[in-house]
């Protein structure tokens, strides 16, 4: 079985520096994974809280499975995030730096699993949007006049 990606957070890599990737797995209730391969998760405003020993992940919107009635979830509950002792702390030593956060990246699907993939990020000034829009640009433009010429 291969990977499926089911949800991306697209804002990320525009609004913050990617340092450093991890893969992490996710603690959810039977109508949450059954939501999530429906493909009913967002990861607009959701970030990664580490309280010293544990990693959750907050504001992730996995919406209400409709079978599943009566039993279903909260959308908005924290998860927690399954991270080996020594990741965790890794993690937090690097979150209580200046200017440092992790948040998600995608939700995949990995041999049957739900996966996240989060990110220790540091927050992108105006000028750094800015410029990152203007290389976007260039390329765009080099690629429409190679284009043209073939």
């Amino acid at each position: 079985m291969g990977i499926k990606t089911v949800a991306t957070n697209r804002k990320a890599r525009h609004e913050y520096f990617i340092l450093e990737t991890f893969e992490a797995g996710i603690a959810l209730q039977g109508s949450e994974i059954k939501s999530i391969r429906a493909g009913q998760i967002s990861l607009g405003e959701a970030y990664v809280r580490i309280d010293g020993q544990e990693a959750w992940l907050e504001d992730a919107h996995i919406a209400p499975y409709e079978q599943a009635n009566r039993f279903n979830h909260d959308p908005r509950r924290p998860r927690k995030l399954l991270l080996h002792q020594k990741e965790i702390y890794r993690l937090w030593n690097e979150v209580r730096q200046k200017g440092l956060t992790i948040i998600p990246l995608s939700v995949y699907l990995k041999e049957g699993r739900a996966k996240v993939e989060i990110a220790v990020a540091k927050g992108k000034k105006l000028y750094d949007k800015r410029a990152d829009l203007a290389k976007q640009d260039a390329k765009r433009e080099i690629e429409r006049q190679m284009h043209e010429r073939e």
